[in-house]
């Protein structure tokens, strides 16, 4: 079904839900772009240290055909930062997702996560009667290389203070260079909703997230880190729905080995490359904006 893609089904809609976690309530800020009334239902989450607006590109895209949601994962963008940072887990995302689910009443409901968004779409997925009807996994899978979780784990919370929107801009660009290549315009949108300017338009920018996500992330050991994948890959075994991998040809998180095990696992899963583009495909440009739409045509 299509719906008219008005001037303002173009823009973004700032919404929020509460959620609930063993240390209490919090709010996760969510971004919603297309009819309201609309009961098809894209939702887009992001990675690590990314946030909601990421999807800009994607959402004007699919404007017309979808409502589109984009949240920001508790502790990033416009979301509450936990009070225990124990808890920036998948499992309490998994959790946060419910109520936004249940608020936004699909009819149908596609998923498209890229990295941590992918973890997220791929255990709700997994459950039992899930409400998923079709499934992104945007350069992400049960097996995550540990050299690439170590490079991500250099500059989680670690980011410094800058002087300027243009520092904050080289930072990211920096950090995230295995985007693939990318225009000073696309920089900018890739920067805009990933920092803040605190103390005043004289003060200092600094990333949007709570730092303390790191520490979660950090705490992994060995042990723990093969008992989730052991759990991701059951999780992964059980979708039901149609399943697009996407992976970055050059991507150090996503291997192909890892790619060649999803294939064998799980019969309803495809695979593209996007060429000249590691960890991970941003999906600003035409040609893989195009891959997701005919998927999700299909």
């Amino acid at each position: 079904m299509n719906h008219d893609a008005s001037p303002d089904s173009l823009q973004p809609r700032l919404e929020f839900v509460t959620c609930l976690s063993p240390a209490g309530l919090h709010r996760m800020a969510y971004w919603e772009w297309g009819d309201p009334s609309n009961d098809h239902v894209l939702v887009c989450a992001h990675g690590l240290t990314r946030s909601g607006r990421d999807f800009d590109a994607l959402a004007r895209r699919m404007a017309g055909r979808y409502r589109v949601v984009c949240p920001d994962v508790v502790g990033r963008g416009r979301s509450d930062w936990l009070v225990n940072p124990a808890y920036y887990t998948v499992p309490q995302y998994v959790a946060d997702m419910m109520p936004l689910l249940a608020r936004v009443q699909a009819e149908t409901l596609h998923w498209f996560g890229t990295s941590l968004g992918g973890l997220i779409g791929m255990a709700l997925a997994g459950l039992q009667a899930s409400p998923i009807d079709k499934l992104v996994l945007n350069d992400v899978g049960p097996h995550l290389d540990p050299a690439a979780l170590s490079r991500i784990g250099q500059y989680v919370g670690k980011a410094p203070a800058f002087g300027s929107f243009e520092e904050a801009r080289a930072y990211v660009s920096t950090v995230s260079a295995s985007f693939g290549p990318h225009t000073a315009e696309q920089w900018d949108e890739l920067t805009r909703h990933v920092v803040r300017q605190v103390d005043g338009p004289a003060g200092p920018w600094t990333m949007h997230y709570d730092p303390a996500i790191a520490e979660a992330f950090a705490a992994m050991d060995p042990a723990t880190a093969v008992a989730a994948e052991a759990a991701l890959w059951h999780v992964y075994t059980n979708i039901e729905c149609p399943i697009l991998i996407v992976r970055g040809e050059q991507s150090d998180l996503l291997t192909q080995d890892t790619v060649a095990g999803m294939l064998a696992r799980n019969p309803h899963a495809q695979c593209v490359e996007v060429a000249g583009v590691g960890h991970a495909p941003t999906f600003m440009t035409p040609a893989q904006l195009d891959l997701v739409d005919g998927f999700l045509r299909d």
